[in-house]
């Protein structure tokens, strides 16, 4: 078989990172790809354009995805300053300490429209069930978990 034709199914990882509906892994969470295009960044279809899934359940549904990006930016943070103690070591005689918290912060102000869409793209995960027979089920609208 080609390998072009094989059908890959996406993980629940693979779909999330690409903010992909957790429903089909299929359609697009959101409606504009860039995330830097500051008037449409978080614009979201309100259904799924393949499988139909409604992306806010509830209103208000996405008041969580506070508590995930803050996670993800603590994460961002931890990581820059494990990278920065390895690679470069901390001091406050050389003030590189400050450094890296400049650097840090402003790797989190550049990278935040990613990390709002990745704690949107988290959040729905944890509350809408993937379905790969969602095409035959026949419950491919108003699936809610």
């Amino acid at each position: 078989m080609c390998a072009s034709k094989i059908n890959r199914e996406r993980t629940l990882l693979g779909s999330v990172l690409t903010n992909r509906c957790p429903h089909c892994r299929q359609g697009k969470l959101f409606a504009n790809p860039n995330p830097y295009q500051f008037k449409t960044t978080m614009r979201m279809p309100e259904h799924c354009p393949v499988c139909g899934q409604r992306y806010e359940l509830q209103t208000g549904f996405y008041f969580g995805t506070g508590y995930v990006s803050y996670g993800l930016s603590v994460a961002l943070l931890a990581v820059i300053f494990v990278g920065w103690a390895v690679l470069a070591g901390l001091s406050f005689r050389d003030n590189s300490i400050f450094w890296c918290l400049g650097t840090g912060i402003a790797m989190l102000i550049a990278l935040q429209p990613v990390l709002q869409r990745l704690a949107r793209s988290i959040w729905i995960a944890f509350f809408v069930r993937y379905d790969k027979d969602w095409a035959t089920s026949g419950q491919n609208t108003e699936i809610f978990v």
